[in-house]
């Protein structure tokens, strides 16, 4: 299928023109396309060259270490480039493996030392793809930057540009850009957002690209599936041994590494088969110790979030008079009904409407719209939570 035909078939598609539809993406624009290796980031430069934009593709060199999954491997990096030779547009690599280290390897490792669950592709986003890369583009003068990711960009009923779910339910990455502000907006595009991944697929069967059938990546870009997450952490910090103990102090094991251990885990814990099961229900990495519970021990009515963007500063103010929002606290959950409290610091309180499980401290917890539909916001668990 040519690229011509391809575009013919873009005017077509009702859902991407409202998409597209803010003044940004009106007329020829100088993009910056984030290409992965993979098929979204792919397709995504498809889409923008077929509606008439001058497309550059760019991969960013970050993880200079021993890799076999994720997004940074030389293949990877192969992929893009045949597949910018494919389409006709000029394909760059930018180093940024310095920010990388800075921004999201040692923090990672950081996190585990205090008890922490990260999400470092979250991190990533944060940093490298929606900030470093940004500054970037700007510099070589781009109009926008795009990426592979599967959400939306549209205007809520107010007219802010917000970023909105995915077309693919299954597939729905908004949770893990929420990051994205206000200042960053309206200089990003997410081509394939109105798609579900079977057509994304089939697109790039038409035309022929080499990712067409290549697999999702599903693993952080570091951790190795030879060696995964103890080895890698085992290089690079000490581990230390940790009692586990019963709600009431009882001593019910032991395990080797505090710092793998996480809330909710009921596998590998160091305690004897054949009993009810039991969940992580703490993690006291100073105190060298595990405390485990029943499941019902593991939910909560509260959970407070630091480190919180808004997607605009307006939300904010909104909070304080609707402060009923949906939150979820991973990729791929349901979210829940609950209200949202602005505290001293920025720190926020989220009070379940009903009690939910308790959130690993670290992992992100993302604010929706009551239609379930956009992003407001979003922060990072804190350890405390109320039972």
């Amino acid at each position: 299928m040519s690229i011509t035909r391809f575009a013919s078939s873009l005017a077509q598609c009702s859902t991407c023109a409202t998409d597209l539809a803010s003044p940004r993406s009106l007329g020829e624009m100088k993009v910056l396309v984030a290409m992965s290796g993979g098929v979204d980031s792919s397709v995504a430069a498809a889409e923008l060259k077929a509606q008439g934009h001058d497309v550059v593709g760019v991969t960013m060199r970050l993880w200079g270490g021993e890799s076999d999954t994720g997004c940074c491997s030389v293949s990877d990096v192969d992929d893009a480039r045949r597949v910018a030779q494919q389409l006709g547009i000029d394909h760059l690599v930018f180093n940024f493996s310095d920010d990388f280290d800075a921004h999201v390897v040692e923090p990672y490792v950081d996190a585990h030392v205090q008890g922490l669950t990260p999400n470092p592709c979250i991190e990533c986003n944060r940093h490298l793809k929606f900030d470093r890369l940004s500054e970037r583009a700007r510099q070589l003068g781009f109009d926008a930057v795009a990426t592979g990711h599967h959400a939306r960009l549209a205007s809520d009923d107010s007219g802010k540009l917000r970023v909105h779910r995915g077309a693919d339910q299954a597939k729905d990455q908004s949770y893990v850009v929420y990051m994205i502000d206000e200042s960053e907006l309206s200089y990003t595009m997410f081509p394939v957002g109105h798609l579900t991944k079977a057509e994304v697929r089939e697109r790039a069967i038409e035309l022929g690209l080499r990712t067409a059938t290549k697999p999702d990546s599903q693993d952080v870009c570091f951790i190795s599936k030879t060696g995964g997450r103890e080895t890698f952490l085992g290089k690079r910090i000490p581990f230390r041994p940790a009692q586990v103990v019963t709600r009431d102090g009882h001593v019910a094991g032991s395990v080797q590494a505090v710092e793998l251990v996480t809330i909710g885990q009921r596998r590998g814990i160091g305690i004897a088969g054949g009993q009810p099961k039991q969940y992580v229900v703490d993690v006291d990495t100073a105190a060298a110790r595990i405390v485990i519970g029943d499941e019902e021990d593991l939910y909560c009515e509260s959970q407070l979030v630091d480190r919180v963007t808004w997607a605009h500063r307006s939300d904010v103010e909104r909070l304080s008079t609707t402060p009923d929002v949906l939150v979820q606290s991973t990729a791929h959950g349901s979210p829940h009904p609950a209200l949202v409290r602005l505290r001293d610091g920025g720190t926020v309180e989220v009070q379940w409407v009903e009690r939910q499980r308790r959130i690993a401290p670290g992992q992100s917890v993302v604010f929706y719209d009551l239609t379930n539909s956009y992003v407001l916001g979003g922060g990072i668990a804190c350890a405390h939570s109320r039972s």
